[in-house]
């Protein structure tokens, strides 16, 4: 379980094949120093295993799934990523509840910088975008952050969904969104009550006798 308050920004520093899957190492001295193994560490969202360290080195393995759903599988050598240890009990929550678990990948459509602020127009899988709602809390690559804006809803082949989030600038520069650009591709998490409250009204809507 997480936060979604970044801790520190690490860096891929190495990529090895691991079965179907990958082997990663992340350069990120604050999680790596007491990292124990078998332990959580979210890395840009995506919830991982830690099955080795260095003083300032972890490795995690990336099972192929993981990569077919999250943005990991555009990663390369040098790419930096969020990272978050999982929350202790008894701490703040400073974000909101984050498991980890990504729904799924949105591409960043626009950055309109500000004086303040950034704000960022990040695409939706039409299946994630009811449950994104303006003021809600989302979690993209990790950061747990609030909506500002959401597109109106729509249907059909050809409609489009998005929202914006407005980064003030502890954000951009405590976290990877003060270098994201236009067609980035980005980790999405919804919140898991949005989610329950979807399942509970499928339910509800099955016909009687309907397979459950």
């Amino acid at each position: 379980m997480f936060t979604g308050i970044i801790e520190e920004i690490g860096e891929i520093t190495a990529i090895a094949p691991a079965g179907d899957g990958w082997r990663l190492t992340v350069r990120a001295p604050k999680a790596a120093h007491d990292a124990i193994h078998g332990e959580s560490i979210a890395i840009s969202g995506v919830c991982l295993t830690v099955v080795g360290s260095t003083a300032d080195t972890f490795d995690a393995d990336v099972m192929k799934q993981t990569l077919d759903v999250s943005a990991l599988a555009t990663a390369s050598v040098g790419t930096r990523v969020n990272v978050e240890k999982a929350m202790q009990v008894g701490a703040r929550l400073g974000g909101h509840i984050v498991q980890g678990h990504v729904d799924g990948t949105g591409e960043v459509i626009q950055v309109r910088p500000g004086d303040e602020w950034s704000v960022l127009r990040i695409s939706l899988p039409a299946e994630l975008a009811p449950l994104v709602v303006d003021k809600g809390s989302i979690t993209v690559d990790g950061t747990s952050l609030t909506v500002s804006t959401v597109s109106e809803p729509a249907t059909g082949s050809g409609a489009s969904h998005w929202f914006e989030v407005s980064l003030i600038p502890e954000t951009l520069a405590s976290t990877t969104f003060g270098s994201r650009v236009s067609g980035d591709a980005v980790n999405l998490e919804t919140d898991i009550v949005a989610r329950h409250v979807e399942r509970l009204l499928a339910f509800q809507a099955a016909p009687e006798g309907g397979s459950r």
